[in-house]
């Protein structure tokens, strides 16, 4: 059967696949450089998400009181 001509996959949907394979290729180079011992900086902790890449503005995060 051919394409039916309808698109069936939403943009949201295009858009988590391609962060989530983003994401996958960072993780599986971290882990090569881990590997190979090329850590550009040991004691500071990855988190994955900088705040500005989770969504979330500078501005807006709650303070610690």
């Amino acid at each position: 059967m051919a394409s039916s001509g309808k698109k069936k996959t939403t943009m949201a949907k295009l858009m988590r696949e391609s962060r989530q394979r983003e994401r996958r290729q960072d993780k599986l180079a971290r882990k090569e450089a881990r590997k190979l011992g090329l850590s550009a900086d040991p004691d500071e902790p990855t988190t994955g998400l900088e705040p500005a890449a989770a969504g979330v503005p500078l501005g807006d995060q709650p303070a610690g009181d």
